[in-house]
């Protein structure tokens, strides 16, 4: 009798294991925090990489980096437009649009046509743009420039691979 408790006991034990195994696998992660990047948050790390990065590999004549580079700055000023629609009363894409785009597509047109000159030209323009932006948003303190030298050591963004060999040539 003894022993058949004892194994009732022990099946008890087994089951309510089972139970509290399943309920804590079961169990929902635990919330994570709400993080919504702010506008300069966006701008620090979706646009201003991207614009060091164009002008630099524009000076260099990059053409093939230059036209990705300024495919991505111009989706991340839609993405921004999108996921921050209105910053201090300024509706952000109609911002963009009306005062980013124009230049925008003068830099598109030098890339394309691989014009130095235009290019040059069509950066500094971008760039003043985005200063102007910058007032207009009661940010006149944040002054972009064009770069002197890449803050990303570890991309050659002259577009020359270092050590490569020509296309189709052997030793």
């Amino acid at each position: 009798m003894i022993q058949s408790r004892l194994a009732l006991f022990a099946s008890g034990l087994l089951a309510l294991s089972a139970i509290a195994a399943t309920a804590l696998a079961q169990a929902p992660a635990a919330p994570q925090p709400d993080y919504h990047p702010s506008f300069g948050d966006l701008m620090t790390f979706a646009v201003q990489p991207r614009h060091i990065k164009l002008g630099i590999a524009g000076k260099a004549r990059n053409w093939d980096y230059a036209a990705y580079e300024a495919s991505e700055l111009r989706n991340a000023f839609g993405r921004i437009g999108r996921t921050v629609p209105v910053y201090r009363k300024q509706a952000l894409p109609d911002m963009f649009a009306s005062a980013i785009l124009p230049s925008m597509d003068k830099l598109d047109a030098a890339i394309k046509a691989k014009d130095g000159k235009a290019f040059d030209a069509a950066y500094k323009e971008v760039t003043t743009s985005c200063n102007n932006c910058h007032t207009g948003l009661d940010h006149a303190f944040v002054v972009i420039r064009e770069p002197t030298a890449s803050p990303y050591a570890d991309q050659n963004l002259a577009g020359k691979a270092e050590g490569a060999k020509a296309k189709g040539k052997s030793k």
